[in-house]
């Protein structure tokens, strides 16, 4: 490889959220990845900074230019320059989208589990959260799509929370599934706003669909987040992008991120976006096969090694599930006694909604040294927790 991801940076004393942890613990939990941006960003961003001024800034063609490209280059969609709108993160996005395109009380469908924080974009704005839950089956998630339609068919809901691809399953939805959310959202006037912030993050020899591109309903109902903070690691930079074809619905996504003031980029968001994007395509294809690999190598140690949990491989994100029903008690309270135990820090399925309790999610963005410290305390742990019953 071109690319050195084996090599280990120290991100104490930098404020990291994830490394916010007690000495010899280890952190595999949040969606952030241990490895150094890609050259070409870190040029850009030095750049920027030898400048010395750091002003407002606006958002110059090439950011709308380097979005059109990535997405007709590596995912054959078009998308136009009017359709694109800055924001500041996928999650203030999310959140501002929900409060512009609902009324308090009305339910907001997720599919879970599901990334936890979308449980917090809606309450925090005073809607209801509908789960309408997965089924899973030999290993990997499914839809019930006979429960998806009578959760849309609620009067109550009006808008539905789509993550693809899916976290923390790791599923690529297909594009018959996707085809059949459209069609039924439309058929009971339910907008849907797809979060496709991992899209980038795929198995070598996959390829994710954008929710967007399998219809005309599927455009016509929907706006779509998105980002290269998880595929580029720069997710601290604040720099995101949401589109929607639609003028109605785009007018009013607009709207909403202007008056939450999260429509406007700083100096060094955009910078980064367009460096990530023109010239980090090599860097992300070794990247990719780093994960996959870090992937494989924690599924067959757990499946093959730790009798009493079970992981899900899939071929999207750089993230674990691990179903822990095995465990005494359905391993409830596992979380919690590993990190006490061993150090090892992972989430807690439970906050992905009440289909994720029973399970953890792991992140293997790290360098191969850390997931071999980790699958030797989760291991650990586990044998542990089972001699406590």
């Amino acid at each position: 490889m071109k690319y050195d991801f084996d090599k280990i940076t120290d991100r104490s004393g930098t404020n990291s959220e994830k490394w916010n942890v007690s000495a010899n613990e280890l952190p595999m939990w949040v969606a952030d990845m241990d490895f150094e941006a890609a050259p070409a960003i870190i040029s850009a961003l030095e750049k920027r900074l030898k400048n010395g001024v750091f002003g407002y800034s606006y958002i110059p063609d090439e950011w709308y230019a380097a979005y059109i490209d990535w997405w007709k280059r590596r995912h054959d969609f078009e998308i136009k320059k009017e359709w694109l709108i800055f924001a500041t993160g996928v999650i203030p996005a999310l959140s501002s989208i929900i409060r512009k395109l609902t009324t308090p009380a009305e339910k907001v469908l997720i599919q879970t589990p599901v990334y936890n924080i979308f449980f917090n974009s809606i309450r925090n704005n005073g809607r209801v959260p509908l789960e309408s839950p997965l089924i899973l089956k030999d290993g990997r998630y499914e839809i019930d799509f006979e429960q998806l339609e009578k959760d849309l068919s609620d009067p109550q809901t009006s808008l539905m929370l789509l993550c693809n691809p899916q976290n923390p399953g790791g599923r690529i939805w297909t594009r018959d599934e996707l085809i059949k959310i459209a069609d039924l959202c439309k058929k009971y006037d339910v907008r849907v706003v797809a979060d496709e912030i991992h899209c980038d993050i795929v198995a070598p020899g996959h390829e994710y669909i954008p929710f967007a591109s399998v219809s005309d309903t599927a455009s016509e109902i929907s706006v779509t987040c998105i980002s290269a903070s998880k595929a580029f690691n720069i997710a601290g930079l604040q720099s995101a992008a949401v589109f929607a074809e639609n003028k109605s619905i785009r007018h009013k996504v607009w709207r909403g991120l202007n008056t939450d003031e999260v429509a406007e980029p700083n100096v060094f968001a955009t910078a980064a976006t367009i460096a990530a994007l023109n010239e980090g395509e090599e860097w992300l294809d070794e990247l990719n096969e780093y994960v996959d690999k870090n992937k494989h190598t924690a599924a067959d140690f757990i499946n093959n090694n730790i009798d009493g949990i079970r992981a899900l491989y899939d071929h999207a994100t750089y993230l674990l599930w691990i179903d822990l029903r095995g465990l005494p008690g359905n391993g409830a309270g596992f979380a919690k006694f590993l990190r006490k135990k061993t150090g090892l820090f992972l989430s807690t399925g439970e906050i992905y909604g009440k289909a994720g309790q029973g399970f953890l999610r792991m992140n293997l963005a790290c360098p191969a040294s850390f997931v071999e410290d980790g699958l030797k305390r989760l291991k650990t742990g586990v044998e542990l927790f089972k001699e406590q019953d």
